[in-house]
């Protein structure tokens, strides 16, 4: 593929990408409106748990099928991509047997006996999810992003749907259960139909397997660390917090976690396709096309977090009653506390395309170990407060260790995080102080 080509199409990948997130906030912001208003925080709460649990299953048996279609030059062959698939479906099961085995002890711990059925419900959806097409990485791997943006519109669109009816006509958990059930079962169907080729079917290659999960031991680790570390707030906070705090936090995190969101997808989809294509490349000439292509992104994403961190505050006191009004307080600190790994995740899928993804895994490992020593310190000194603001810091570990490991292998952008970071700190300055002097206070105000 020619740079002039490569160019266009990533510049066409990241609009797509900005686009389909954009309507997907509005379609899940508008839901979420709603359902606030007919559901309880406890059941918001439930649930955060549920998926919490059925999410750390998924991160502690992934091994890179997804990101091994993007990165393995045999990621168009029909045999690669079926033994793919065929590992996917056993691991679907296994999932949900994994969901039973623990179902137990985790009613048991939360000393919640709901959890008793709801993870093996909720569970069911991994064998589901296993027999999604391969087309959907594939599409990934070529940059067709209008095509897998308007699929995963889609498939929101169809879920949202049937939650907000069920909700309506019986505000109970089980509204957001069936949304769940019908949103795997859309996924699962719509993305057979994207397939151009011959539809996966099983297929058992010792060679296709072998470079999966050699590519994929380090994702193993680092996607085990990931969710220890991105979800050891609502694991530890489930046990600290009422299940309607929790549900209130999860309403706080959603909106901070916003920038991240966004800047995640264009890694993934855009930022790792791109810079697997230049993977050959020397590593002076690789950090320099790294550097040249996070300059925009790094400016739109200060911008981003600016806006969020201002005037986060504002939007959930408009939107939400006053049963979530301490969302007000947290949103503006967890937004601000996410810069870190913002800049991370601009920089750190080259660490995967040259083959050495274990700094990911230790960065994860340092982040989970801050959390589980620091929250409960936290909490135990200044209570949710001092919870929120432990949280907020968590990702700084993960910084630390992550360019440590681009400095190593001769890709280091720091420079260039301290000039992104000097731009954020200016436009805080600059849009805090005005909001203040237009008399809107400070958008931590609610701490008070």
């Amino acid at each position: 593929m020619s740079s002039a080509t490569l160019k266009k199409k990533a510049i066409n990948a990241t609009v797509w990408t900005v686009v389909g997130y954009g309507s997907s906030q509005i379609l899940r912001l508008g839901s979420n409106l709603i359902l606030t208003r007919l559901l309880v925080p406890e059941i918001f709460g439930l649930m955060a748990l549920v998926n919490v649990f059925i999410s750390g299953l998924a991160l502690f048996s992934d091994i890179g099928i997804h990101p091994s279609i993007i990165q393995n030059k045999r990621g168009d062959d029909p045999i690669f991509l079926n033994t793919a698939w065929t590992i996917q479906v056993i691991r679907g099961f296994g999932l949900w047997l994994g969901c039973i085995l623990i179902a137990l002890p985790v009613a048991e711990f939360y000393e919640e006996p709901r959890l008793l059925w709801l993870l093996p419900i909720v569970g069911f959806n991994t064998i589901i999810f296993g027999f999604t097409s391969t087309s959907l990485a594939s599409l990934n791997r070529h940059m067709e992003i209008g095509k897998l943006t308007l699929f995963e519109l889609g498939v929101q669109i169809i879920s949202l749907t049937i939650i907000l009816i069920w909700a309506w006509l019986s505000p109970t958990i089980w509204a957001l259960v069936g949304g769940s059930f019908v949103s795997a079962l859309s996924k699962m169907w719509l993305s057979h139909r994207l397939n151009p080729g011959r539809p996966n079917r099983f297929a058992w290659n010792k060679e296709v397997i072998q470079e999966i999960t050699s590519f994929g031991r380090w994702i193993f680790l680092s996607t085990a660390m990931s969710f220890l570390a991105s979800q050891a707030d609502r694991l530890i906070l489930g046990k600290l917090f009422s299940l309607s705090m929790l549900g209130v936090y999860t309403v706080a995190f959603t909106f901070a976690d916003i920038p991240r969101q966004v800047i995640q997808k264009v890694s993934s989809k855009v930022i790792f396709p791109v810079i697997a294509q230049h993977a050959d490349l020397p590593r002076k000439s690789l950090r320099a096309k790294i550097i040249k292509q996070r300059r925009l992104i790094l400016i739109g994403q200060s911008i981003i977090l600016t806006i969020m961190v201002s005037f986060g505050d504002l939007l959930v006191i408009n939107l939400y009653d006053e049963r979530f009004i301490q969302a007000a307080w947290m949103l503006p600190l967890l937004a601000l506390g996410l810069w870190p790994l913002m800049l991370s995740l601009t920089s750190d899928k080259a660490l995967l395309v040259i083959g050495n993804p274990s700094y990911l895994a230790y960065g994860h490992i340092s982040k989970f170990l801050y959390m589980l020593i620091g929250l409960p310190f936290g909490f135990s000194q200044m209570g949710i407060l001092g919870g929120v603001i432990v949280i907020a810091l968590n990702d700084l570990p993960f910084y630390g260790v992550v360019s440590y490991g681009l400095w190593r292998e001769k890709l280091t952008t720091v420079v260039q995080d301290i000039q992104a970071t000097l731009l954020l700190i200016g436009l805080l300055t600059l849009f805090v102080t005005g909001r203040y002097l237009l008399g809107f206070g400070l958008p931590v105000d609610g701490i008070l």
